[in-house]
């Protein structure tokens, strides 16, 4: 069974807990009051029990079965429909999982539809129950409670977010692993633009919400409090946009300083095979000379000259040296 969690509230206060979703209903025309209906991968039977019941709208009933949907609102009607994108992070995966919450709020219902383990609408449900004024508000205190969990727990994510970028900023300029650098980089990146799509709308859909506040009559405790999500969204909206600057900055960063080790190790190579052939011309011209006296001449010329040893060793001397200064000068050396 899908049902979760099931009340039906009088005043801000429990009246009954029915086991099943048509005990809910009977209830609900016997007691008056609200029902708060919290579903988790209900079947299809099931969802199409509470669009009878509550006369949901077709299309917000094919979204709640279909998931994988955008965080929004819309209004049919009387009912409002929300999708909200509910996330963790996972520190050691350094990445963000996304849940998915559906809501049908009415004048005198809520239905949640949970297709993951977060958010735990079981706190938000007994911190209203602690304080029946704000559930003696209606379904409306119900929706932006549970608004203000999903919000909440954005939190822990920027956070996350924050400490895994400070770590790659002390890893930019220190010795790491170009490779798992640049991946690194790049896959926080990428749980970074994940993350905005699910927390972007969210301005726009608290916004549309404000402004529909006096329309429908909303508390105006409910509207405070309205707001006070609505500046949550906004902070960790800017918080996640600078977190993609930094990490595009980042990954530029990166490949100009990989670009420019390669440089300077393809100039220590050149440095270094310059060095090697400057020495080896400079061996190579003694050699050369010394190398004639090694030949097999039946009359070699000035065999029998006194100086002929020490010009043969100047002459070596003379090419080394020369060379030398030569190599030197151009900076080989």
């Amino acid at each position: 069974m899908a049902l979760i969690d099931n009340g039906v509230y009088v005043h801000g206060r429990r009246v009954e807990t029915p086991k099943n979703l048509d005990e809910t209903y009977r209830s609900l025309d016997a007691h008056g009051g609200i029902a708060w209906i919290g579903l988790y991968r209900p079947s299809p039977l099931e969802v199409a029990s509470v669009a009878r019941e509550f006369d949901l709208h077709p299309l917000a009933v094919e979204d709640a079965l279909s998931g994988h949907q955008r965080s929004k609102v819309e209004r049919y009607g009387d009912t409002l429909f929300a999708v909200l994108r509910p996330a963790r992070y996972r520190d050691e995966q350094e990445s963000i999982e996304f849940g998915e919450l559906h809501l049908f709020v009415g004048p005198d219902f809520v239905v949640t539809i949970r297709h993951a383990e977060s958010p735990d609408l079981a706190a938000v449900r007994r911190r209203m129950e602690a304080h029946p004024e704000l559930l003696a508000m209606g379904p409306e205190a119900v929706f932006y409670a549970i608004l203000d969990e999903v919000v909440d727990g954005y939190e822990p994510i920027v956070t996350g977010l924050l400490n895994d970028i400070d770590e790659i900023e002390d890893q930019l300029f220190g010795d790491s692993d170009d490779d798992a650098l640049s991946r690194r980089i790049y896959e926080l990146s990428r749980e970074v633009i994940n993350f905005q799509r699910a927390v972007h709308p969210l301005a726009g859909m608290l916004e549309w919400l404000r402004r529909g506040s006096e329309k429908y009559r909303i508390d105006e405790e409910l509207q405070r409090s309205l707001r006070d999500v609505l500046d949550h969204v906004i902070r960790v909206n800017e918080r996640v946009d600078s977190f993609r600057a930094i990490l595009e900055n980042a990954l530029t960063v990166h490949s100009a300083l990989v670009a420019r080790r390669q440089t300077e190790a393809g100039l220590a190579q050149n440095d270094e095979i310059k060095k090697i052939s400057s020495w080896a011309a400079i061996i190579f011209a003694p050699t050369l000379v010394g190398t004639v006296y090694g030949m097999n001449f039946e009359v070699m010329p000035e065999l029998h000259w006194a100086h002929g040893y020490p010009m043969a060793i100047g002459a070596m001397a003379a090419f080394a040296v020369a060379l030398y200064g030569v190599f030197k000068y151009k900076k080989w050396l």
